[in-house]
């Protein structure tokens, strides 16, 4: 229950006091309508209290306040509503001394609260950041026009453009924060206040003059022009950074209200934004992923001690995965070259971070020294959980099992990291279904975020709560996918590759496919992933998978058989040439398109006009019908699964939410009808799912599938 605390502490003048007011809104002292309502009563009350010569605000829970409770970002303010703007306005046109007393997190409208007081105070512990511009907004109770008051107009645009969170010390270089304290950070405000008392009581931020740093006045225009030129366009992923920087521009070229005012207007237009509501999507789905059916009271294991077979480039990054979060891990691999290519990778990757500053020398070999390789297995002998990361074929991954089965402790838990095959087949050699889980890293493993955590038919509630556990231990967001070909990421990933495909044979160039794409908000196109995977990755999936009917494909056979694998041999679906980007740069190769055009004459296809915003609905509405048919197969939980699965692993645009939104945001009956089209005009692999015809036809979302699932 949200309460607010309000103490008076004597100081030595008289009887003068300070009141003390301790935001208690668990879990992170959020400043909800609701709360704020109870904290503008207090500041009301404080003001009208003579005794009252002070007011520090301070945060229960461990934490100072991490600002405004999204979920009322969903809710239309009535002129009744009280917001954390209306706090911080009787805060400034307030007579009494405010002071921010801050332990733990200060973010978003908490530290818009604190920068409204005349004085900060925090703990060595705490951190502090406007972080808005991750869901689609910008500061709105004030931030956009204070903190460039306080610490230069460009340092308070770089902060908020980023989003970032600093600690303590930087905040005080910086001039966010006064003091900084080892404890009792309420006792320190007071005593700064009885220090001040005198001399400047009050010091509102409101007050000052906005700096451009080492720059004169005049170059403002510039530092905007030049702010606007940094960030993605508006309709590609910059909407929200682009508003942000017209707020900060207010900043400088308006008086305070003024300023107030447009950024309160550009952030009710934000608020109201597709791309706010797709981020904001984001941010809940994200805290369902482990609200797992069956896991109550399960009790997860602690893992002291992980092994890895293999060591590979998924295997060593998985291995360094667990070392950066302090689980030491012996690595299994029985050829010596790529033992020594693995320990390379870690020296390389533990070197650079350090040159980089974000590891000392100290934990950088603490780190490399927890990974020990080794070719006998029995080393595994007393893990907690062993993660299987070598060839993708079902016959190696059941002989490694088998061996593992035999030397490791009864209660250790044995994991796949295949992307494709079927761990209830590779669980059967073990003896320990029970103890059995597919952990698909995405690489490269100690990098990339996302992990699919594939529960087979055995798998035991408390498997799968260590599980989860260990993917938070891994600083991973995980996401539960039920066993079947391809999980979740990787099943979508045919239909979407199937289209790219379809769209090549169909006369569309790899690079125009792969431009579209790229405009529509994905880091690359289909094709140039393709190449970065590896040509030959989807032709052993085609291998494993006989039966893919429509998914298969004859160019990934043409391509194979050419030696054509991507930029490890320096040509693929592109060819890569190691005087342009270092080898890395896709550069469009007739060859190619000669040769879809030969696989097309031969499979009778006729080449077709096609727009850029049909070659973005084919592929976006692949994903999402193959999608629904997860939904419908429960292999997927919820739809917000998928798309973080997409977001995270593929590169799907956030800003777009992930596939499953997008369908919404489109409508689900617009793009069943654009699928019942491209069955008639493309054949029987675009067959619509059922679960998609049936939301369309009742009017529905895949927002409300999850609400009444």
């Amino acid at each position: 229950m949200a309460t607010l605390h309000a103490d008076r502490a004597d100081l030595a003048r008289g009887d003068q006091a300070i009141r003390i007011l301790t935001l208690d809104n668990p879990p992170v002292n959020a400043l909800s309508f609701g709360f704020s309502a109870q904290l503008l009563a207090a500041v009301e009350e404080a003001e009208a209290d003579a005794s009252v010569h002070a007011v520090v605000f301070t945060g229960a829970n461990g934490i100072f306040s991490g600002g405004a409770d999204i979920n009322d970002f969903s809710t239309e303010p009535t002129p009744e509503t009280k917001t954390v703007r209306d706090v911080i306005a009787a805060i400034e046109r307030g007579s009494k001394t405010y002071v921010a007393a801050i332990d733990g997190n200060a973010m978003g409208g908490g530290l818009e609260l604190s920068l409204a007081c005349d004085y900060r105070v925090a703990t060595a512990r705490s951190k502090v950041g406007l972080p808005e511009i991750k869901l689609g907004l910008l500061p709105g109770a004030g931030g956009t026009q204070r903190l460039p008051r306080l610490i230069g107009a460009q340092d308070a645009l770089q902060m908020m453009l980023k989003g970032e969170t600093i600690g303590a010390e930087d905040a005080k270089k910086k001039g966010i924060l006064d003091e900084v304290v080892t404890s009792d950070v309420a006792g320190a405000a007071a005593a700064l206040v009885a220090r001040v008392a005198a001399s400047k009581p009050k010091r509102r931020v409101s007050h000052l003059a906005v700096s451009l740093g080492n720059l004169p006045p005049m170059a403002a225009p510039f530092v905007v022009a030049q702010a606007h030129k940094m960030v993605p366009p508006e309709e590609n992923g910059g909407y929200a950074a682009h508003k942000l920087i017209d707020a900060v521009q207010a900043s400088f070229e308006l008086d305070f209200a003024r300023g107030l005012a447009r950024e309160a207007r550009l952030f009710e237009e934000l608020v109201r934004s597709a791309p706010s509501a797709a981020l904001r999507h984001i941010f809940f789905a994200e805290r369902e992923l482990g609200k797992v059916p069956g896991l109550a009271g399960a009790q997860p294991l602690e893992i002291k001690k992980a092994g890895v077979v293999g060591a590979g480039t998924m295997g060593t990054g998985i291995a360094i995965t667990f070392a950066n979060a302090g689980i030491p891990v012996t690595v299994v691999e029985p050829a010596d070259e790529q033992v020594e290519k693995a320990k390379q990778m870690v020296f390389g990757m533990y070197m650079y971070q350090v040159q980089k500053g974000k590891l000392t020398q100290e934990e950088a070999w603490k780190r490399g020294q927890s990974i020990v390789f080794t070719d006998d297995y029995n080393e595994l002998a007393d893990s907690d959980l062993i993660v299987e990361a070598v060839f993708e074929s079902m016959d190696v991954k059941k002989d490694v099992f088998r061996k593992l089965a035999a030397i490791v402790k009864p209660e250790g838990i044995l994991a796949s990291n295949t992307s494709t095959l079927d761990i209830d087949e590779m669980a059967s050699v073990t003896g320990r279904p029970d103890r059995f889980v597919g952990l698909h890293f995405f690489a490269p493993a100690n990098i990339m975020k996302l992990l699919e955590i594939v529960r087979g038919k055995d798998t035991s509630p408390q498997t799968l709560a260590t599980a989860f556990k260990l993917g938070k231990t891994l600083r991973k967001i995980s996401v539960l996918s039920a066993n079947a070909f391809g999980f979740i990421g990787n099943r979508m990933l045919f239909d979407y590759a199937r289209e790219a495909v379809s769209l090549a044979e169909e006369g569309v160039p790899p690079h125009r496919v792969d431009a579209a794409m790229k405009n529509f908000g994905f880091a690359m196109g289909p094709f140039a992933m393709f190449d970065l995977s590896g040509v030959d990755v989807f032709w052993h999936i085609q291998q494993a998978r006989p039966d893919m009917g429509a998914g298969r494909s004859k160019i990934v056979d043409r391509m194979y058989a050419e030696k054509r694998l991507g930029q490890k041999t320096g040509k693929g679906f592109y060819r890569y040439d190691k005087a342009v980007g270092k080898g890395r740069e896709p550069i469009p190769d007739p060859e190619v398109e000669a040769l879809f055009a030969q696989v097309a004459a031969e499979a009778g296809i006729t080449p077709r006009e096609t727009s850029d915003a049909e070659i973005v609905k084919r592929l976006t509405f692949a994903l999402a019908n193959a999608g629904a048919n997860l939904l419908a197969e429960g292999i997927a939980l919820r739809p917000g699964d998928i798309d973080i699965v997409y977001i995270y692993g593929y590169g799907f645009p956030p800003h777009h939410g992930g596939p499953m939104w997008y369908a919404d945001e489109i409508g689900v009956a617009a793009v069943y009808a654009d699928i019942e089209r491209f069955r008639e005009t493309y054949g029987p692999q675009w067959q619509a799912s059922p679960l998609l015809g049936e939301i369309a036809r009742g009017g529905r979302t895949f927002k409300e599938v999850a609400v009444h699932a």
